[in-house]
């Protein structure tokens, strides 16, 4: 789609614009009186900005509610307080990332953006953990005690509604003990009478990354106990325990870092027609599956408008054994000075007040006390009750949950290909080093995600690396980490050979992708995550290679099978976005954008979130 400018208005006529001044009069006077009247803050004459006393607020806010506060924060700015005019200042990160931040001890703007002084991430279970984490560190005080929310929303179960029908949704009480069982069968849907479904897939993302990963992972973890509260390490240690964790995650088609991944793929396979066959069930928040069903899955309100709705929608299940509720705390961190501490206080009595909160139910969330508005309901997909909630576990069992949760997770079997072509010996601007020495860092970091029992292995490519015209060259085979080579590991022979990449060639990108993407299926695991990681920084320059279209229809999946994903990195402003974005989707994985070339490491960070 190409986006065209809008054609210009019609040129008003000049004896109109005496009418239009005399408006914006009395709008002012208005808005004085009122303030004069009633002692509210003055909103500061918002059309034209605060001055140069401004107090600028800024606000982390997790990726599911950054448009609403996007919004509210624009409605806001300009009100005044006695510290001067606030202008609110919202920046998308996900909870897992700002506690990363937080945990570093000193948060490094070139890496993760603007230091917050509010911290809204979706769930208190990210305050619980950063709380302990900064106490290690004698920072405790840091996280304030008193984090109220400011909207809510509980984690469901989001299945195509033949699926959950198929189980007894919306009469019978559903929970993880039934995707564990279809999770287990060797029959998958074919146990309930529907074997054209094939096997039962789940998407969830990184508990370590995603509140709706880490909530469905409490879960996971509650039902495997069958406790409803007061779990302790030594429950989620059991072997019962472990051995229900493990066949959830079996099940799992990858991981991510955020939950718009899935639904993205899910929305393009119902456009194809295949809205039953990409992913069974996802783990998102309740507001999620409206904004799905309403063809807007970002749910941002910018997106709402032309959205088409989705030709089979998504139902919530309530799991029966309780779900976790996203609070979404409002967290004022230490290091704000006192001007913005007044400011932040102010944001959120505007953030609790009935304006607000309307603005939060108009999209589909629960209100700060558990109010409900006019879109959840049966026919959105959700059931407006409150289900039954789960307590967070301590901040010591969700360290020890998410460490066990990295023995039991689905493990991965994934190619890295690296572009060493001779762009990539550019200079990046104002770092003092090129983008192939960036690329290496970012990439060489990334190996530490991965367990010992992971399978990884390494290409390099540009053009006519060997004497037979290939344009790809391998240099460690695919296998565990862990596994002995060279005198040391496997892990240590592809970071020493990420560290000595010569740059030097053109782009040979569409072959080198196609025998990618057939080298991993060739040596697929059905207990792994099967994928490529792929890195270029510019367009195909093999002539004499394969075209892009031939490429799709070879790596794209039979409906209903379950392929090679390819994940795709888009680095710097030459790189070709929309082909990498074409192969992503071809087998449903996702595409990276890091035309900044500082931003390497993020986005390296985010792929790898993905196994």
């Amino acid at each position: 789609m190409v986006y065209q400018a809008p054609p210009a208005p019609p040129k008003r006529q000049r004896r109109l614009l005496p009418l239009l001044i005399v408006a914006v009069v009395a709008v002012v006077v208005i808005a004085l009186v009122r303030w004069v009247s009633t002692g509210a803050n003055l909103p500061s004459l918002a059309l034209f900005g605060c001055s140069d006393d401004a107090v600028t607020l800024t606000v982390a806010a997790s990726p599911e509610k950054a448009g609403v506060m996007r919004q509210l924060a624009e409605d806001y700015s300009g009100t005044r307080i006695d510290e001067g005019c606030v202008e609110v200042s919202v920046v998308e990160q996900s909870s897992g990332e700002t506690l990363e931040a937080l945990d570093s001890g000193e948060w490094d703007e070139q890496r993760y953006g603007p230091r917050p002084d509010v911290w809204s991430p979706a769930s208190s279970g990210w305050v619980q953990i950063a709380r302990q984490r900064t106490a290690e560190q004698d920072r405790a005080s840091l996280i304030p005690d008193q984090t109220p929310s400011i909207a809510n929303s509980p984690l469901v179960i989001a299945m195509p509604r033949p699926m959950a029908e198929a189980l007894g949704w919306p009469e019978e009480d559903l929970g993880w003990a039934d995707l564990h069982d279809l999770a287990d069968s060797a029959d998958g849907w074919g146990s309930v009478g529907h074997p054209e479904w094939g096997e039962f897939r789940m998407g969830k993302t990184n508990p370590n990354y995603s509140t709706s990963g880490l909530n469905a992972t409490i879960g996971t973890y509650f039902a495997g106990t069958g406790l409803a509260s007061d779990l302790t390490v030594e429950d989620i240690n059991s072997s019962r325990t472990r051995a229900f964790v493990s066949a959830v995650e079996r099940s799992i088609v990858h991981y991510g870092d955020i939950t718009m991944t899935f639904l993205a793929n899910l929305q393009r396979a119902d456009a194809e027609g295949q809205g039953l066959t990409y992913v069974s069930a996802v783990a998102v928040e309740e507001m999620s599956v409206v904004h799905y069903n309403q063809g807007n899955p970002t749910g941002d309100p910018e997106s709402a408008e032309g959205a088409e709705l989705p030709n089979v929608p998504l139902v919530a299940v309530y799991p029966e054994e309780g779900t976790l509720m996203s609070d979404h705390p409002y967290v004022v961190l230490d290091w704000a000075d006192e001007p913005r501490r007044a400011a932040a206080a102010d944001f959120l009595e505007y953030l609790l007040g009935d304006e607000a909160q309307q603005l939060f139910l108009d999209n589909a969330f629960r209100g700060h006390d558990g109010a409900t508005g006019e879109l959840l309901r049966e026919d959105n997909g959700v059931l407006p009750a409150k289900p039954a909630e789960l307590p967070l576990p301590s901040a010591t069992v969700l360290d020890a949950m998410l460490e066990n949760w990295a023995e039991l997770r689905k493990p991965a079997n994934v190619l890295l290909v690296i572009d060493t072509s001779g762009s990539m010996q550019e200079a990046v601007p104002g770092t003092g080093t090129t983008r192939l020495e960036l690329a290496k860092d970012a990439a060489i970091t990334s190996i530490d995600e991965f367990s010992d029992s992971d399978h990884v292995g390494l290409w390099m490519f540009s053009t006519d690396l060997e004497a037979n015209g290939q344009d790809w060259r391998e240099l460690v085979p695919l296998g565990p980490l862990g596994e002995p080579a060279d005198g040391g590991s496997r892990r240590d022979q592809i970071v020493e050979r990420i560290a000595n990449l010569p740059p030097g060639g053109g782009t040979g990108l569409h072959d080198t992708v196609l025998a990618a993407h057939t080298l991993v299926a060739e040596n697929s695991r059905s207990d792994a995550i099967n994928a490529v990681v792929f890195l270029t920084d510019g367009r195909n320059e093999d002539l004499n290679g394969i075209g892009l279209e031939e490429l799709l229809d070879r790596i794209t999946p039979e409906s209903g099978q379950q392929g090679v994903r390819v994940f795709t990195i888009s680095y710097g402003e030459e790189a070709d976005l929309d082909t990498m974005t074409r192969i992503a989707e071809a087998t449903d994985a996702a595409a990276y954008d890091s035309s900044d070339p500082e931003s390497i490491g993020e986005v390296f960070e985010a792929v790898i979130s993905n196994f």
